[in-house]
């Protein structure tokens, strides 16, 4: 198993806008093969990055996830924040779970 963790760096006054546009997502992910859990991860201190952390059963699901046609259909509303909500670019980390709650 594989996270995937997405840290976008979104400025304090497009919070709302950012976290209502998860809320409203199209859903398209939870139906690939390999997908695991959504989680949107929002931070307690200014300055600190919203947390987009998914899991997927393997490096191959994500991978096919990225190249699919849901994926682009998923993130063609991302476009509805301005470019200036954003104060830094966005980081992708993956990790294999190497432990986890039984």
């Amino acid at each position: 198993m594989i996270s995937v963790a997405n840290r976008i760096h979104v400025k304090g006054e497009y919070h709302d806008i950012f976290e209502q546009r998860f809320r409203d997502r199209a859903g398209l992910v939870d139906g690939m093969p390999g997908f695991i859990a959504n989680h949107v991860l929002r931070p307690t201190r200014d300055g600190d990055p919203f947390v987009v952390l998914t899991f997927w059963e393997s490096h191959e699901a994500f991978e096919a996830w990225t190249t699919s046609d849901a994926f682009r259909q998923g993130h063609a509303r991302s476009g509805i924040l301005p470019k200036d909500a954003f104060s830094s670019p966005n980081v992708l980390e993956i990790h294999e779970v190497v432990a986890r709650p039984t």
